[in-house]
């Protein structure tokens, strides 16, 4: 399998995310030594946002792009062929303020490319979404300060992290999707160093 790493957090060293992702790697490595991986910076590198001239060239037909159209789409034609080519995607990521760092939502936006990676199953903008990414597994690695994300939790109405990124996915047609979440960053202490002990043994047994 080819693996591709994407990481979100705009810190390095002292990002949790980056250690859960490096976590899965190595994990990863011991299970499936011939499995080749790939990273894919959205944090610490700028991803740039889609602007006029990238709508212009995406909502074409491939057939009547410009050479300035095809420009535009240059990094996303990029981002969309490195997607196809791997089976599996490993997304590390914070919560910021409720949702997803701004780079991996430029990194999205790029990737979200109608008739490449979804289309409008009639050929019209009629609301049924049709997945092109095929035979994909995704995992999701996130961290956050707080705890009870979860659907039905104290928090959960205020998630817009991991079930932005499902839907998202899903509607790329990648929907087998695992997700760990470590939490309680904010508070610290033994409370914080519990839920890490738990999710680093849930990564070391995923299979």
């Amino acid at each position: 399998m080819k693996v591709l790493i994407i990481n979100a957090s705009v810190r390095n060293g002292r990002s949790y995310s980056r250690k859960l992702t490096q976590l899965f790697v190595e994990n990863w490595k011991t299970k499936y030594p011939s499995d080749t991986f790939t990273y894919r910076e959205t944090g610490i590198d700028t991803i740039p946002n889609i602007d006029e001239p990238w709508i212009a060239g995406a909502f074409k037909k491939p057939s009547y792009r410009t050479e300035e159209n095809h420009k535009a789409l240059q990094l996303s034609d990029k981002l969309v062929k490195e997607l196809k080519e791997h089976d599996m995607y490993v997304i590390g990521t914070p919560m910021y303020n409720w949702s997803i760092p701004a780079g991996l939502k430029a990194y999205i936006d790029q990737i979200m490319r109608i008739n490449e990676t979804w289309k409008f199953r009639s050929g019209f903008p009629d609301g049924d979404y049709v997945g092109l990414l095929e035979n994909k597994k995704a995992f999701l690695l996130s961290t956050r300060g707080d705890t009870g994300y979860d659907e039905n939790e104290k928090n959960g109405h205020i998630n817009f992290q991991t079930t932005y990124l499902k839907h998202i996915l899903g509607i790329m047609g990648v929907t087998d999707v695992t997700t760990f979440s470590l939490d309680n960053e904010e508070f610290g202490g033994e409370i914080f160093e519990n839920s890490k002990n738990e999710i680093f043994k849930a990564i070391h047994s995923i299979e």
